[in-house]
């Protein structure tokens, strides 16, 4: 794991070097049955795995599935353990940024988008009057399917 006295430390001496973990950052959907609602999901990724997280987006009801969109970060073997405790519990995850596209064939680069993506993942290109997609930037929120005039916006579960 990173520290912040990192950056003073004499890389050429090993005993001054500390191991260090690979640390992830990655997003994702957790979508969980009903019967999962009411349990600490995230708290045991806190306590039991030592992840970090944001919260994204959260649809949580009860008697009813739920829907958290996590920005999850911490080393690697952490991550992997703690994913492993999720899809064990029964929870499914899938890559966020694999969850909304863009139909090339069906975009008219009208800008409806862009003005309403809470997160700015659409950009006009000044030169070409095109819009650009950065999927990185997506949170999955659906907004732009909604406010697309061709429907060029697909979720892809």
């Amino acid at each position: 794991m990173r520290h912040w006295f990192e950056n003073s430390i004499d890389r050429d001496n090993p005993l001054a070097m500390e191991v260090e973990e690979m640390v992830v950052s990655k997003r994702i959907v957790l979508r969980f049955p009903k019967r999962m609602v009411d349990r600490p999901i995230v708290s045991r990724l806190i306590k039991d795995y030592n992840l970090d997280f944001n919260i994204l987006k959260a649809s949580v009801t009860p008697q009813e599935e739920g829907l958290m969109v996590l920005e999850l970060k911490g080393e690697q073997e952490n991550y992997d353990k703690g994913i492993k405790y999720l899809t064990t519990a029964g929870v499914r995850i899938q890559s966020l940024s694999q969850d909304v596209t863009r139909n090339e064939e069906r975009c008219t680069h009208c800008g409806a988008c862009i003005a309403i993506c809470p997160t700015g993942a659409f950009e006009l290109d000044p030169s070409t009057r095109r819009i650009n997609f950065n999927n990185e930037k997506c949170l999955a929120c659906g907004l732009c399917i909604l406010a697309c005039p061709p429907r060029a916006m697909e979720v892809h579960c």
